[in-house]
């Protein structure tokens, strides 16, 4: 008896499928799975998954649709990348997105087959990510900013606005792959400048307090914040730190909206919509490797007339003309 009616719950089953239409099995059947390696936290990383959400709407990918996304986190300890990229790998996504040359790298260690699509990182020759811009070769593509030769601009930017500075801060997480690089090129430029350039290094929030103090205590004249995950996620606590030693700072776009002084960057919210494209065209069959990598050729210049006055710096006429955006 129980056999009989086990049989019959099979075939109702197989004639409700059958009764599908044919356009929603084919959509089941093409249910694409993207990972997402985050290097802080969800609540940080609004903006940029809105972001890519948008840009992936915009091709016709709306989640639980036609597609999943798999959100892993790092909350800001680089450390458990590797481990978290791993376990994207073995969930079988297709795609795997992250940002950041610490997400790049964990990602790119993680695998070698799995497509890896990368947001704002930093020069992907430099770091072996990619064989060639123009031909990556591998399973990687994505954009790129040349994070080295962005923190330097931060460096001439605020030697420009306070011409007499004779001694510069510049903040790194040491956790970021791309700090060597940016060194080497900021020193390059604080010795053209006449600046005695010191490094400071934090690589969680908790470091702050301690970095700032020491800032105070060598009589560091000016701040330059190094783009970085971390550190971009931390924007108001470091404006914080900045305002209460008033320090003059030149950083990211964040940072300057929550009170430094300067910021020389890029747009990384059009970054992140223009993954979904790299995302949507490997779904649709194309190999990573063909994908030629983007760099951004965009900066932007955000100056803060609030702060300036807060420490009685007039900015001068030729960075005001520049300025992409003022704060008033």
């Amino acid at each position: 008896m129980f056999s009989m009616r086990r049989r019959d719950f099979v075939a109702l089953l197989g004639g409700a499928a059958a009764s599908l239409p044919l356009a929603a099995l084919a959509q089941q059947a093409k249910m694409a799975r993207i990972g997402f390696l985050g290097l802080v936290s969800a609540s940080s990383q609004r903006n940029p998954v809105a972001a890519l959400r948008a840009g992936l709407r915009d091709l016709g990918w709306v989640e639980g649709r036609n597609i999943l996304i798999e959100f892993r986190w790092a909350e800001g300890n680089y450390e458990r990348l590797p481990a978290l990229a791993e376990e994207l790998v073995r969930l079988r996504v297709d795609v795997l997105v992250t940002h950041g040359a610490a997400g790049a790298l964990a990602a790119k260690n993680a695998s070698s087959t799995v497509p890896i699509v990368i947001t704002a990182v930093g020069d992907m020759l430099s770091l072996g990510l990619v064989s060639s811009l123009s031909r990556p070769g591998g399973n990687i593509t994505g954009s790129s900013l040349f994070v080295a030769e962005h923190t330097a601009k931060r460096l001439e930017l605020i030697k420009e606005a306070i011409p007499s500075l004779t001694k510069v801060a510049v903040l790194l997480n040491p956790g970021n792959a791309a700090t060597q690089f940016v060194l080497s090129e900021i020193e390059g430029v604080a010795k053209a400048s006449n600046v005695e350039l010191r490094a400071y290094e934090a690589r969680q929030p908790s470091d702050f307090e301690r970095v700032f103090a020491a800032m105070a205590d060598q009589h560091i004249g000016a701040l330059v914040v190094h783009e970085d995950t971390m550190l971009n996620a931390n924007a108001n606590a470091l404006a914080v730190f900045a305002a209460a030693r008033r320090l003059p700072s030149c950083g990211f776009p964040e940072f300057v909206r929550s009170g430094g002084l300067l910021a020389y960057g890029i747009n990384f919210a059009d970054m992140d919509y223009r993954a979904a494209a790299f995302v949507d065209k490997i779904l649709k069959g194309a190999n990573p490797g063909d994908l030629p990598v983007e760099r951004s050729t965009k900066f932007n210049v955000i100056v803060n007339l609030q702060t300036a006055k807060a420490l009685g710096i007039t900015l001068p006429t030729s960075i005001l003309l520049r300025a992409d955006e003022v704060i008033e």
